[in-house]
């Protein structure tokens, strides 16, 4: 076991070397990560990246309270993990009751035994939670213990209508915000996202790029301009902020170099699409705050779409990220709006521009997330080879 509480590279605790310490790490209202790498052994150079983890424990419990788990409902877990949630659940409702899926078969042939020895009896199954289980089906509730970057098709299909889900959610931008969904008897589903949970993407969900060199290209020519909006009040480490931004401005991933190795440069913040067909980068210079240098290559202008989320945000007066919601209809097509104080929505833009209009006056357009996001670049590196005249 390991701590998760930014310690550097996840210090490493062993319960037979250092038992108290062990015993306070374990008790302690901090998650505790349990894999890494997904077990397997490092690349050269490698960071311990975490895979698994036993989750925080005041989470846990938000989570559980908002499952709202009533005697007699059957319940699908994703994400077993050190299988804690599975034993709560299976304490609360019977072990009969409850279902919990786990990607990786080591993890959950060691989750099985620890319950196992606890008494605790619940249905562990090795597999992908994306697909659910089927065989345990019509849930009443649903939770997940890794983000998502959109609803499976299956968890739909496997809890019943009036039922409830509930998982973390994860854009390209930010891994940040539950979403609370209900499915409806006419095939489609709706829900709110609420503030809270920060969990690992499911590993179909995960970032797809690593490394910036997999979007800039030592030819690129961006065009170079100037900006007022800070990074930081879009990519500062405010999570409310970046997860607002992240349903807005969809596979759009962000990444801070605080050593650029370019000269009047002190910090930059890189921006790129999913598909790696454009990137953008704001620098700042170390002395002033006003004005910020911004260059940006490929079809799409990222730093004029975030400019223009941003302002359709502040033009709304900031709703926080319990205004914004997601309706699912019975095709599949995933739509995030965001709620009025009349109690109407606004239909989230889709790719915003410099052109983008007032709240009031896109209400006709939609953002349709109908396939998995892919890739935050977290650990990329600023590829030295790309030309430039600062």
């Amino acid at each position: 076991m390991r701590r998760a509480d930014g310690l550097p590279d996840h210090e490493p605790c062993d319960r037979a070397a250092d038992p108290n310490r062990w015993q306070k790490v374990a008790w302690s209202d901090t998650p505790a990560v349990i894999q890494v790498r997904d077990g397997l052994d490092p690349e050269p150079g490698e960071p311990a990246w975490p895979s698994s983890s036993v989750s925080q424990p005041s989470v846990v419990a938000s989570t559980l309270l908002a499952l709202d788990v009533l005697d007699g409902h059957r319940v699908l877990e994703i994400g077993t993990g050190g299988g804690w949630n599975a034993g709560l659940l299976a304490h609360r409702l019977g072990h009969a009751n409850v279902v919990t899926v786990e990607v990786d078969p080591s993890l959950a042939a060691a989750a099985r035994d620890r319950l196992d020895a606890l008494g605790l009896l619940p249905q562990v199954v090795a597999g992908d939670g994306a697909h659910g289980w089927a065989a345990g089906a019509p849930y009443d509730r649903l939770v997940s213990t890794c983000s998502v970057a959109h609803i499976p098709s299956a968890w739909l299909e496997q809890v019943r209508p009036g039922g409830l889900i509930v998982t973390p959610w994860t854009t390209s931008w930010s891994a940040y915000g539950t979403l609370l969904l209900t499915p409806h008897q006419d095939g489609t589903a709706s829900g709110r996202f609420t503030p809270g949970g920060s969990f690992m993407a499911m590993r179909s969900h995960r970032s797809r790029i690593r490394d910036i060199g997999a979007v800039v290209r030592p030819d690129d020519a961006p065009d170079t301009s100037t900006t007022t909006l800070s990074p930081w009040d879009v990519a500062g480490g405010d999570r409310h902020v970046e997860a607002i931004m992240g349903l807005m401005l969809p596979a759009l991933w962000t990444h801070w170099d605080d050593e650029p190795k370019v000269t009047d440069v002190r910090s930059r913040l890189w921006i790129g699409d999913d598909a790696q067909t454009s990137w953008a980068t704001v620098d700042y210079d170390g002395r002033q705050l006003d004005s910020f240098r911004i260059r940006q290559h490929g079809p799409r202008r990222l730093w004029d779409e975030v400019t223009a989320a941003w302002l359709w945000w502040t033009s709304a007066n900031r709703p926080p990220i319990d205004a914004f919601g997601l309706d699912i209809t019975p095709d599949g097509a995933q739509t995030i709006w965001c709620a009025k104080p009349d109690g109407s929505m606004w239909l989230v833009p889709l790719v915003p521009n410099n052109d983008l209009e007032t709240p009031e006056q896109t209400s006709s357009t939609r953002l349709t997330k109908s396939g998995p996001s892919e890739g935050r670049s977290d650990s990329g590196s600023c590829p030295s080879a790309v030309s430039e005249s600062g």
